[in-house]
């Protein structure tokens, strides 16, 4: 394990841990421009990771998603304090902390980390993915019709151009579900399911999941098939990953 994935642990479990202060309790909530919600969990956790890099590694540039952009250097760290903000302001420990670092725009290690199940995910280029320690692989299945599927916000699909898409692959999986965000991606990666479709997403919400899909032996891509970090994301074991790119883009 590399110094700077050590790092990462760190770092992500120290704030993550800071946003169970307030899950579960009365706090208010904000909304941005895109109708989004923050919270004092998401600024507060945020800023710890910040002040951590910028001690330890001064030099390298930052994109958080409450913060912006800061620095520049080929070396990025990618933070989203709390990925999934509607789950925790309703309560749903469903929501995650994500930390990565990228090298010229590509993500070298990713932390996902759920505070309130107390589920640590992780992975470093060349050096597999991890769950609480131990190695983690994508399940080997390759029928639809075996998979569970999983979606983000329904809406997404269902109010466009994807609609035909979506309604076909969940009418042929053999079970559906809306367990959106990173933990959708994180039980990819692990093998629990199979497919997980994000109608949109934003660079920082799937830093981490790219490099946890992967070398977890799965595939991670754009609904389109593209190789960028959204607008969409589409995670599977590998083996699916033609057929759901297939009735995505006929």
């Amino acid at each position: 394990m590399s110094s700077e994935l050590t790092f990462a642990l760190e770092a992500a479990y120290a704030a993550g841990r800071s946003t169970l202060a307030h899950f579960g309790t009365p706090f208010a909530v904000e909304y941005k421009a895109d109708q989004s919600p923050v919270t004092i969990a998401d600024r507060t956790a945020e800023s710890l990771i910040r002040s951590a890099i910028a001690s330890r590694y001064p030099t390298d540039a930052i994109l958080g998603e409450e913060e912006g952009e800061s620095g520049e250097s080929s070396r990025r760290w990618v933070i989203d304090p709390i990925d999934g903000t509607r789950s925790f302001v309703a309560g749903v420990p469903l929501y995650a902390t994500l930390l990565s670092l990228e090298v010229d725009g590509e993500p070298q290690l990713g932390v996902i980390y759920f505070p309130a199940l107390e589920e640590m995910f992780y992975a470093e280029r060349g050096q597999g993915a991890f769950r609480n320690g131990r190695a983690i692989r994508v399940s080997p299945i390759s029928r639809l019709e075996d998979a569970t599927v999983l979606t983000g916000n329904p809406k997404h699909f269902l109010a466009g151009p994807l609609r035909t898409a979506y309604e076909t692959v969940i009418g042929r999986a053999q079970v559906g579900r809306n367990w959106g965000d990173a933990y959708g991606h994180a039980l990819v990666a692990c093998g629990n399911a199979h497919v997980m479709i994000d109608g949109i997403v934003a660079h920082y919400d799937v830093s981490s999941v790219k490099v946890l899909i992967e070398e977890a032996g799965g595939r991670f891509s754009e609904i389109t098939g593209g190789t960028g970090l959204g607008p969409s994301a589409l995670s599977t074991n590998g083996a699916l990953h033609p057929k759901l790119l297939a009735l995505f883009n006929p």
